[in-house]
């Protein structure tokens, strides 16, 4: 056995890491994971062979031996922790699959242990995609305890790392077909999963699988959820190996360490739906009759058209497209006249900017004023819907893009439109997350201020309340320029708003100004030390105060003022000629250094001077040795050299340098002008394009209804014609029927009118009456056809007086004037002697039947009046049968 130990122990690891004798193997692993604890970094030659053949981790970590097995999995984590990325990434594709089919699901605790702690280490040393790709095979499987064990390491990745790190969107797709499975354990670990991720994305779960769930597990969850609603946000608990390295390459950041925890957490807090769901194509689902249908004249078309495309865009995320043509009609429907197509357009803006976030940003100059220039209605509906809308504009984009047109609405003439603007406001700076510029506090503190003037209450408290919320943001200290003239009772009233305000941005100007303020002066001190070190070792050495002899002083003097502009020609010569200069004396001088040292000290005296050319150097060299410099004291020296230095800081630069920075002053306020001068031109202009866009939806509206309007008379027209010629076909057929009434007429009248020489009339004209005798008396011939002529001329006269006359009036009038006419005696004497001339008859003959029958002709134009009379009602009773009325 020892000497089997021996062989075995004298092997290298990889053949004991695939030896047939389990307890080979358990030693073997046991032996690596102490090599690689002793290595010195993720180099060493220890780790060669296990990157060369990954193979090797895959038996150790589905060892048939748990005993084994366990060792093995420790060896693994071992080699992760200590070999570094390179490891991970040559092992993962190999021992991640057999981690949770055989470690996972282990009966040893220490081995499930082991397998977690190599799972979480993957994602610590690389990212969390590939391991989580790896691990979701295994909610597939068909062993429930391998399920259920794989969620059980779901969620423990999910508890160390937070949402941030490891995508959740994988194993929430997933989840439905989770809740489905029929094993109970396994359903449990879903449910505990389900709890973790709602820790980190609260409401935002549920907007990829809870609608898939079934009511009873909805129920369930919604009660974990209730006691995890109580507890503060998490927090990440574990570190990737690349934050580690950021943490411990800046030890100094660490007292910031709670304010950095702050803003993750605020980071983490805002995870929402947008960030879960995927990006849906909307354009392609926009009903082929929408734009048709808008562009009815018809409120209710109008508006279905726009609640099928509110439909199809109320998705939590859209893809990025070409939106200009909806956000043109967005912007025409907020002009329609019809408050619900208002709202619904205002609906549909929400969803589209909430959908595009960011990428809507490119369309908000087009569609701001519009709603803003609509607040003015009154009705509270329209006006929440066009808040939430600009709103969601608003979030896409920052406070400075938007400001212009607020400020601009702030002056609206329309008080409801000022009010929902300056509400609109303080909702921006409540939840804008960059602090405005100082330029931009200003404009707002000014209108605000205005608005403590107005007449209404309400908007009196707005102003206050923006001015209160703007001293949350940038500081009390920096808001009392603009509190100065305010009376103590509206100070007090902004300052109980700037109590209670809660915003969400933070003060930039407190940490970033310090750096720009602070660089700027060391560097300027720096230079002007170096340039002073180059220039002070000339003209001092001939001004020293203990020579009697004067002539030395001025030829430095004149050095240095021809020295001036020589530094504005040539600064890096002087700057570095002298202190070689200096140097070189130093090291020649021995004995009579001493003498020499306040020469090259001497020049410090004369700091105003910038620079010096090295003509100014050599006279001093030469001078002193020509008046023995060499016996002076080395104490006077020093004296003259703490002297001069009293004097510097009262020049402080020259004349040339200050005209110079007089012009770069002068230069600066002209170029900061010239800038507030075109910003001010790039506001009129930018109001200007607004008022032409205005004007331009304007006549784009009125051209619009002017086309409806010319339509509408073109359809008037063209029903007013088909009525005129069915009024045409009508009469046409009126006339025709008018027609064949006059042909029916005429033939009633000639057949009820008897032909002449025939007795069929005698009935009618004959008196049955007795005569005073007792006696019949019969009517003679020439009485019978007197009368049967004047019937037959009263029949036409009745019928030609129906044909020709309108009314009933005229009708009877022109019957009574024909009964006078035949009823007159003379015209029937004159008929009658007409007829007895003509048939022959004698007129005695014609005045003895005259004599003889003096009654009878009164009594025969009573009977002609009777059958007048029912001539008459016969041809009633003939219209009355046909349906025809009597002509009016």
């Amino acid at each position: 056995m020892a000497e089997q130990e021996e062989d075995f122990s004298s092997l290298p690891l990889p053949d004991r890491f695939v030896h047939k004798n389990w307890k080979v193997r358990k030693e073997g692993y046991e032996d690596a994971a102490k090599a690689f604890q002793s290595t010195p970094d993720e180099s060493d030659p220890v780790f060669k062979p296990f990157l060369l053949d990954s193979g090797l981790w895959k038996g150790a970590v589905a060892d048939s031996n748990v005993a084994a097995q366990q060792e093995g999995i420790n060896a693994l984590c071992s080699f992760l922790k200590y070999g570094g990325r390179n490891g991970c990434m040559r092992t993962r594709n190999s021992t991640i699959a057999p981690i949770f089919e055989k470690g996972l699901s282990s009966t040893r605790a220490a081995t499930k242990q082991s397998s977690l702690e190599a799972l979480l280490l993957y994602v610590e040393l690389d990212k969390a995609d590939p391991v989580i790709e790896e691990l979701l095979p295994a909610l597939s499987n068909k062993q429930p305890k391998i399920i259920a064990a794989t969620l059980s390491a779901f969620t423990s990745i999910y508890h160390a790392y937070g949402v941030k790190i490891v995508d959740p969107k994988p194993v929430l797709k997933a989840l439905p077909k989770i809740f489905g499975h029929a094993d109970k354990n396994v359903r449990a670990e879903a449910s505990n999963l389900v709890v973790e991720l709602y820790r980190w994305l609260r409401e935002a779960i549920k907007t990829l699988f809870w609608n898939d769930l079934k009511p009873v597990q909805q129920q369930d969850l919604e009660k974990l959820f209730e006691v995890v609603k109580q507890e503060p946000h998490p927090k990440q608990e574990r570190l990737l190996r690349t934050q580690q390295a950021a943490v411990a390459a800046a030890p100094a950041a660490r007292g910031n360490d709670d304010e950095v925890e702050g803003k993750e957490d605020e980071g983490e807090a805002e995870v929402d739906a947008f960030d879960l769901a995927e990006p849906v194509d909307v354009v392609s689902k926009i009903p082929p009759d929408f734009y048709e249908n808008l562009a009815s004249t018809k409120w209710k078309d109008r508006k279905e058209a726009l609640d099928a495309l509110y439909v199809v865009v109320k998705v939590d995320r859209i893809k990025d497209g070409h939106f200009d043509e909806l956000i043109s009609i967005f912007a025409k429907c907020m002009k329609d006249a019809n408050i619900a197509v208002v709202t619904v357009a205002a609906n549909c803006v929400e969803s589209l900017a909430k959908g595009l976030r960011k990428s809507f940003a490119k369309y908000r100059g087009r569609i701001i004023s519009p709603m803003l220039e609509r607040l003015k209605e009154k009705k509270q509906s329209v006006a929440d819907a066009l808040g939430a809308a600009l709103d969601a504009v608003f979030a896409s984009t920052n406070l400075s893009d938007c400001l212009e047109e607020i400020l601009e609405f702030l002056k609206h003439k329309n008080p409801q439109v000022k009010l929902e603007t300056l509400r609109f406001l303080i909702r921006c700076l409540k939840t804008t997350r960059i602090a405005p510029s100082k330029a931009e506090t200003k404009s707002i503190a000014d209108a605000a201020t205005k608005l403590l003037t107005e007449s209404t209450e309400v908007t009196r408290s707005g102003g206050a309340e923006i001015l209160g919320t703007l001293m949350k943001i940038m500081g009390e200290r920096a808001m009392n320029p603009y509190l100065d003239g305010l009376d103590e009772i509206r100070k007090t009233k902004i300052k109980e708003y700037f109590d209670t305000a809660e915003v969400k941005a933070k003060d930039k100007p407190k940490p970033v100004a310090p750096p720009p303020k602070t660089a700027p002066p060391p560097q300027k001190k720096v230079f002007g030390k170096k340039a002073v070190i180059g220039v002070k070792k000339a003209p001092p050495r001939a001004a020293t105060p203990q020579e009697e002899p004067p002539p030395p002083p001025p030829t430095p003097k004149p050095a240095a003022s021809r020295g001036i502009p020589s530094k504005l020609g040539g600064v890096p010569r002087s700057g570095l000629a002298a202190p070689s200069g200096a140097l070189k004396l130093q090291k020649r001088l021995v004995g009579p250094t001493a003498a020499s040292v306040p020469i090259l000290s001497s020049p410090q005296r004369n700091i105003p001077t910038p620079t010096f050319d090295d003509e100014a150097i050599p006279p001093p060299k030469l001078g002193p040795g020509g008046r023995g410099l060499a016996g002076r004291p080395l104490g006077k020296p020093a004296s003259a050299h703490s002297e001069p230095t009293a004097a510097p800081p009262a020049p402080g630069i020259s004349a040339i340098e200050r005209a110079e920075l007089e012009e770069l002053r002068a230069e600066n306020d002209r170029l900061q002008k010239l800038t507030e001068d075109l910003r001010a031109y790039k506001s009129r202009s930018a109001s200007q394009i607004t008022e032409l866009q205005n004007q331009n939806a304007q006549l784009i509206e009125d051209h619009t209804r002017d086309v409806l309007s010319i339509k509408a008379k073109e359809t008037q027209l063209v029903r007013a014609r088909s009525d005129a010629e069915a009024a045409e076909q009508t009469v046409q057929k009126q006339q025709r029927e008018m027609e064949r009434l006059k042909r029916e007429l005429s033939r009633v009248a000639r057949a009820t009118t008897p032909p002449m020489g025939m007795d069929g009339g005698d009935h009618i004209y004959r008196d049955n009456g007795m005569g005073m005798n007792g006696t019949n008396h019969v009517v003679s011939g020439v009485d019978r056809y007197e009368s049967s002529r004047a019937s037959r001329e009263l029949g036409y006269q009745r019928a030609r007086s129906y044909m020709s006359s309108p009314s009933e009036e005229k009708e009877n009038g022109g019957l009574d004037a024909q009964r006078g006419k035949l009823g007159s005696p003379e015209s029937r004497g004159r008929d009658a002697s007409d007829g007895a001339r003509s048939r022959g008859d004698s007129p005695g003959r014609g005045q003895e039947g005259r004599d003889g029958g003096t009654g009878q002709p009164i009594e025969s134009w009573r009977r002609a009046a009777e059958v007048t009379g029912q001539l008459k009602a016969r041809i009633e009773q003939m219209k009355a049968r046909q349906g025809l009325a009597r002509p009016y």
